[in-house]
This record gives C-alpha cells, structure tokens and sequence, in this order.
C-alpha cells in the first residue's frame, strides 16, 4: 500500500472512531431534570467562538475546517493575544509626529473566543449554515432602505436617538442579547434560569434580561418590546423559542420589524448547550437562513459588564455636533 492511501485509511479510521465514540457519548449522556421533569438548562454559559457569522467566500460550500486548521485558528488567536500582551517599546520609531500606539483594551480582556465553534464532530467555517455556502441571503429592500436613509437627520448627532443601542447603554453591542444571541468581542456570557412558567437568560452585556413566556400567544404587537416577543415550548428535550414583534430600532443585519427567529436550545452534553437558531423576514431577506453555536458551560467566575451609560462621550459627542453646526451657520 502506498503511505499516501496508507495516510488516508489512517485518517478514515480515526475520523470513523472519533464519530462512534461521539454517538456514544451522546447516548450515554442523561439530561438533567428539574422537579417537573423538564430539562435543566440553568448555569452560565459562554458561546464565544473564533467562528465567523458568515463563511469566507475561500472555503465555498465546505461546512467544516480540518482538525489541523482548526488548530492553526488556536495558535493564531493565541499568538495574537501574547504578542498585543507584550510590554510596549516606547524607544520604537514612529512616523513624524505620531505618538507610540497605546490601544484602548489588551486582546487578554476582549475575551471573543480562541477556537472554532465545534458542533456535531464538526469545527464550523461559519455560523451561518443554511444556506449552504453559509453567507446570509441578499437584501430584498435595499430600495426602501435607501429611502429610510434618505429620510434620516443629516447628522448621527441630532441627538442621543441618532446613537446606536450599545453605546447609549440601551442594548448589548452586536446582537449578544438577541435573538438570535450572537458573541461579540467580550462578555459573550448567558446565565439561564427556569421556573415552569418562564425562562430567562441574562445576558452579561449591557444585563439584557429576555424573558421567555413558556406556552401562549404572542401579544398584538401594539406595544413592542427589546428584544421582541419570546414564547417558548418544549420538543421533546429541546427548548423552541419563536420571537417576533420586534422594535423597528432592532435591525438585525438589515432585517424589518416584521423579522420572526426560531431558536432551539438543546443540552448535548454537561457543559455544552447546542444553539440553533432560524430567521425568517420576507420583507428583508430572499430566503430564510440558519445558524448554529456552542453554548459551553462557565466554571468559573465572570467579571461583571458595566456599561457607561451617562459617562462623558455622550455628551461630548452632541456638544462637538452642535459647535460644528454655528461654525457652518457662521460661514453663510
């Protein structure tokens, strides 16, 4: 046998031990319980992940990178955090008149996940995927979107509701608080708690609290809420969560208000939930697209997000905005 074909019957062995092994494992694993028999998702997971949303156009179709790619993606994002941990060399040259790069946070403290999200035996290119090539499906309204801009103050400094979420401390940056919840560059972290009624997931930025209504209808949408509309219900041993009536300031990746999220929140194994979540907006997207993460059990203590709401860069941001507008009203 030539050591290539060796090589691969190698390989073909090892991959078809490593899948036995992992149905094994699934099967041997018991969902914990809570009083009323429903499964146990409580604790405080993280789905930080080095797993781009969407999949690098390089890899096309291909769900899932090799073992040895997967490790390279380690030793990258580790590498990157040591050398931006390294003591800065002041003594460096600088261009002409440039003050030496001090950064704002280390990579240490951003805490966005150094591994590629691994699901089902497989370590994912993309979060995204359905579609197959793990992109999300074109935008069905960009002419109504440019006529929303259009109508839009001419400054993102009119005022305060000109500001993003995150920054005026009303929601996570991203979509970390959701749906669907997504990691973002730090405090990716989720605390769950059941009651037979409800469930809810705290998240750790901004301390987003969705609250899932278990059974019931939807309410009529007159009143919308952050994070839109969640009820819940169990499928066997999965937690489906469908949300809709979201507010129109929301827009996830383009989306309208008219945007419906199907999550599914299944526990795999002690310290893993596997979550997947579907999106649904024909008035934005041309198809439906879906995505799936890690949810990894936290054993440790996760040092709390504060958000400076009422900080300086607020107020800082409209008083510059407002100096700017008498400077042009003085060239008139």
């Amino acid at each position: 046998m030539h050591i290539p074909a060796l090589r691969i019957a190698v390989q073909t062995l090892s991959v078809l031990a490593f899948t036995a092994t992992s149905a094994l494992a699934a099967e041997a694993y018991k969902v914990p319980r809570l009083a009323d028999g429903k499964p146990d998702l409580q604790g405080v997971w993280t789905n930080a992940s080095a797993t781009p949303f969407e999949r690098p156009s390089k890899f096309g179709t291909r769900r899932a990178y090799t073992k040895e790619e997967a490790d390279a993606i380690e030793k990258e994002e580790r590498g990157k955090v040591a050398a931006d941990a390294a003591p800065t060399k002041p003594d460096e040259k600088q261009e002409a008149g440039a003050l030496p790069p001090v950064g704002n946070y280390n990579l240490f403290w951003t805490d966005r996940g150094m591994t590629a999200a691994f699901i089902d035996g497989e370590y994912r290119t993309s979060v995204i995927i359905e579609p197959a090539d793990g992109r999300i499906p074109a935008l069905k309204q960009r002419e109504r979107r440019g006529r929303q801009m259009a109508e839009r103050p001419t400054s993102s400094a009119d005022g305060p509701e000109q500001r993003g979420l995150g920054e005026r401390c009303i929601l996570s940056f991203g979509s970390s608080g959701g749906p669907p919840m997504l990691p973002t560059m730090y405090n990716s972290y989720y605390q769950i708690v059941q009651s037979s009624d409800h469930v809810m997931i705290l998240v750790e930025m901004v301390h987003d609290a969705r609250i899932i209504r278990m059974g019931g209808k939807h309410g009529d949408g007159k009143v919308r809420q952050w994070m839109g509309d969640s009820i819940g219900h169990w499928e066997d041993d999965t937690l489906v969560v469908e949300t809709i009536h979201f507010r129109p300031e929301q827009s996830f990746r383009g989306s309208s208000p008219d945007m419906v999220v199907t999550e599914r929140f299944t526990r795999v194994a002690k310290d893993m939930i596997k979550y997947r979540f579907t999106i649904n907006d024909p008035t934005a997207f041309a198809a439906p697209f879906t995505g799936e993460l890690p949810f990894t059990g936290v054993p440790d203590s996760v040092y709390e997000y504060a958000c400076h709401e009422g900080n300086y860069a607020l107020p800082g941001i409209m008083a510059a905005e407002r100096e700017r507008e008498k400077s042009e009203v003085g060239k008139k």
